[in-house]
């Protein structure tokens, strides 16, 4: 399971305990490098952190746990690293899925992303974050905004490795998500180069898993149960 740009295993709560229930499948969720309960990253993130996933953290989890076949899952950005790792280890990726996933920088997503900027300058905000991911907090929260909003990231996307991704793939995003409109799952299904399905989940927002677990859990479900 990957996690969003201010996410952690913390912050997935019981969704990994509830997806493993749903499917019958052992789950591993971890903490990415910087975030949560790793250890301090100390570079920036550069424009294809989102694809340097499947060379940095995947390999390392993937010998510690003896991982050959495996489910790629994630959230956000983390719905983006699942797809870029599977398209680097088609091999061993039996399928994905994504939830509330970016494809491409879309005006909404950086106009979702200044809005965020302004609250956390709000007294207590970086709180929230410390209480997950402590002295890393204000790392955290400059990298998810400063690399989003940067110049050089504007033309990023998932495309090139949509194209090269050969597994199953399921894209659940909410109708009223305030980082990415209905745009981001309908191109991921459009590009996938294997099967792939975009389901739109009403009345929800940037935290499906969340807003509709019931929903989630069972589109989940019967997706594994199909592999």
């Amino acid at each position: 399971m990957f996690h969003d740009s201010l996410g952690s295993v913390e912050q997935w709560r019981d969704f990994p305990a509830q997806i493993a229930s749903a499917t019958g499948r052992s789950v591993i969720a971890y903490d990415r490098l910087g975030f949560g309960k790793s250890d301090p990253n100390r570079d920036r993130l550069k424009p294809d952190f989102v694809q340097h996933e499947a060379r940095s953290g995947l390999p390392f989890i993937r010998e510690a746990f003896a991982i050959d076949r495996m489910i790629l899952l994630g959230h956000s950005v983390g719905g983006g690293m699942a797809i870029a790792c599977g398209a680097t280890l088609p091999a061993q990726t039996e399928a994905v899925v994504t939830l509330a996933a970016q494809a491409f920088v879309e005006d909404r997503t950086v106009a979702g992303i200044e809005e965020a900027r302004i609250a956390f300058r709000a007294e207590g905000q970086i709180d929230r974050l410390a209480k997950y991911h402590g002295d890393k907090a204000r790392w955290v929260l400059d990298a998810w905004i400063e690399t989003w909003l940067a110049p050089s990231f504007a033309d990023w996307s998932l495309d090139t490795d949509l194209r090269q991704l050969c597994s199953p793939l399921l894209a659940l995003h909410g109708d009223h998500d305030e980082y990415g409109s209905r745009a981001h799952p309908d191109r991921i299904a459009a590009l996938a180069g294997g099967q792939a399905n975009a389901v739109l989940l009403e009345d929800c927002h940037h935290m499906p898993h969340r807003e509709r677990p019931d929903a989630v859990l069972a589109l989940i479900g019967n997706f594994t149960r199909t592999l």
